[in-house]
Parts: structure tokens; sequence; C-alpha cells
């Protein structure tokens, strides 16, 4: 089996909510879809999400990409010599993660389509659904009760809060939350970088009884001394999200005891192939994973799912990235009920162009 034909383009989505963290405001974004198709008729799908901040691309990075250097890799390649296939691409897309993603994607949706079979069975299949938590950004006190209020009725049972701006507003943002929502109802804090060490420790102080589930990313992403002394100074598990880029960083983090646990991001990483390797550093360190996401279409969203289904050890789950998105034509690849995710059992990712 050869690929015979590849198609690169990139759509805009708009959110139906805007939101907004520590360091920016999202009302838009753009994903960018690749197709591959075979000899034997079948059509391989897979997206990036490009993001300056986080993953150092934009959306004409990934489009040059598939023209100049992707395109010529891929056609009459063995798509079954994947590894070969990633290795032959990595030089020439250091610094792309997830144009990296994108590609090792579609060549698992190739792969388990082959196979007539889900992805996540292809990966391990470990276990079939996980709950998601589902986010919401940083906006007045009121808005934020209200919003909880009303995901908690559409199923929604863990919530996660951004802040990182006002310590002082963030802890009373999470105790009125516990207060209206009550003790059943999951609560998670991401602080999206916005912390010094004495904030952190401020925060989980004045939040202790509000029995926050994890805190995620107090500091800055190359502050790794600041995220070891918050980890051993507090409580509540520390998850280390913008810090861990990769598999070094992963290595890092976790031999030196500087987080709890470890969220991995296909797009940041470079697809589930080093996510795989990522998870087994973590699992060898005897700490636990999550899986989460960036502003993502559901196609994207599939993948982080299909992984996050396959490991054991990951055991959280924060994919609602294509949550409001206005337009999304890879709708129906994720199914959500009562907060638990499920993959729609169709081959590979569940979704052709």
């Amino acid at each position: 089996m050869k690929f015979t034909k590849i198609d690169g383009w990139s759509e805009e989505f708009s959110l139906s909510e805007p939101y907004t963290i520590a360091y920016e405001t999202v009302s838009s974004f753009e994903n960018i879809f690749l197709r591959a198709e075979t000899d034997k008729g079948i059509v391989a799908v897979g997206c990036a999400a490009p993001d300056k901040v986080l993953t150092g691309e934009t959306v004409n990075i990934v489009l040059e990409k598939i023209n100049s250097v992707i395109e010529a890799h891929l056609k009459n390649c063995d798509p079954f010599r994947y590894i070969s296939v990633l290795e032959s691409l990595r030089n020439s897309l250091t610094g792309c993660p997830s144009t990296m993603a994108m590609v090792d994607m579609m060549l698992y949706d190739l792969q388990a389509k082959v196979a007539n079979i889900p992805l996540y069975k292809l990966l391990g299949g470990y276990r079939e659904s996980i709950p998601t938590s589902i986010t919401i950004g940083i906006m007045p006190l009121e808005d934020t009760i209200d919003k909880a209020v009303d995901l908690v009725k559409q199923g929604f049972h863990i919530i996660k809060v951004k802040g990182g701006i006002s310590v002082s507003e963030d802890i009373e943002r999470i105790l009125r939350l516990r207060e209206k929502l009550g003790k059943h109802i999951g609560l998670r804090f991401d602080a999206n970088q916005g912390y010094t060490v004495p904030d952190a420790i401020k925060f989980m102080t004045g939040t202790k009884h509000a029995g926050i589930e994890l805190f995620e990313q107090p500091t800055p992403r190359n502050n790794f001394e600041w995220l070891g002394m918050i980890t051993k100074k507090t409580e509540v598990p520390v998850i280390a999200d913008e810090s861990l880029m990769n598999l070094k960083d992963a290595f890092r983090i976790t031999r030196n005891d500087l987080t709890d646990m470890i969220n991995i991001k296909l797009m940041k990483v470079g697809g589930i192939t080093e996510a795989m390797h990522i998870n087994s550093a973590a699992k060898a360190a005897g700490i636990e994973a999550m899986v989460g996401c960036l502003d993502e279409c559901e196609l994207g969203i599939a993948a982080g799912l299909h992984f996050a289904l396959s490991r054991p050890n990951i055991v959280y789950a924060d994919l609602d990235g294509h949550i409001g998105i206005v337009g999304d034509p890879t709708t129906g690849v994720v199914l959500i009920k009562d907060g638990v995710m499920y993959p729609n059992q169709k081959p590979g990712l569940g979704f052709s162009f």
C-alpha cells in the first residue's frame, strides 16, 4: 500500500463563547487538515492545531511544511513503516510539533482503518470511555457561578477553572463554586503559568477546604525550580502542562520529582508516538497522566481520546477543546454523555472527508 494523493488546507473556526486565560483571550482559531489517499482507496486523515505561543507554529508554517516537505515524504512511501516515515520527517519538522502530530495521527488512522477497528483498540484498548473536565475561562465571579451551574445541568461533573491573574479573586471563585455546586462535583484549577511560589501557597491555603482535585501549571513553563517547590509544599496534586513539551522535559520533571502528574497534549509533543514515550516515562516514575488539548476540532480531540483510552496510567482527561466550535466539519467523531467521552466506534479516528 502506498499514498498516492496528499491534500492539506486550513479552516478557521469561531467559538460560540470566547474565553480568557492568564495570558490571552480567544474568540477564534484555525486548524489544518491533512487528507492522504492510498492506492487501495483508503483515505486517512489528521489535523494540526498550531499555536504561536505553545507550539511555536503558525498556520502558514504548517501549510508550507505540507507543500514543501510532507507531500514529498509521504507519496509512494510504505505507511506501515510509520516509524521510518516519522523519523525521516523529524529533522525537517523540528520545532513543528503540531505538524508532526498531524502526520502521526494520520498514519495511525490509516492502520486502524485497514484493520477495520477503532484506533484505541489498535493502541491497546485498555478502556472504552473516560470522564472529561470542562473548562471555565477567566470571567466575573457571578458569571463563573452561572456558567458552572449550567455545565452541571448539562451533565458535566468535573469543572476546570482558569485563573492566574489575581490570587484573591481565584480563591474567592473556588470557594464560591464549592459552596454552590456541593461536594460531589470535581473542581480543578489551572493557573496557566500565572503564579509565583508565594502566590501558589496563598491559593492552596485559601482553598484548602474546597477539595480541589488538581492544581495545574502554577508557574512559568521554564521555571522548573518553582514548580518543584510548589509540588513539595502542597497536598493537592500538582500537574505540569506547559512545562512538558517533549520527552526530555518529561524525563527531567519526573526524575527530579518536580510534579505529581503530567498533562500530555498531542499537539505539544508531536503526536501519539511521542506521547506513548512520554507516558512510559511517567509510568516508570510512578506518576499518573492526563491527556489534554489545545483549541482543536473534534478530529484532533478524537486522537487524544483514543490515546487516553489505550493506557492504564492515563487516569484523567481534559478534552473539551472542541466544545463551542461553530461549523466543525468533523462533528460526530467524539460522543459525550453525562460528562463521559466515547469514540464513535468507527474504524480509525472515526472520520473521512
